[in-house]
């Protein structure tokens, strides 16, 4: 599986990835979230990746 990593210059960290990923992987990094293509809503550090499309 393909899998992306997007660091912005406030700090912030994004995993893009499927819907086995976990917080495990980048648990020791600051700033970090996971955008999931599988979920609808929101939770523990996870964003629906389809909330992007909003921001461009």
């Amino acid at each position: 599986m393909v899998y992306f990593t997007i660091k912005l210059q406030d700090g912030l960290n994004f995993e893009i990835w499927g819907p086995n990923k976990t917080r495990i992987q980048i648990a020791t990094v600051p700033n970090s979230y996971v955008a999931m293509n599988t979920i609808e809503y929101g939770y523990g550090g996870k964003i629906p990746l389809w909330l992007f499309g909003f921001l461009y």
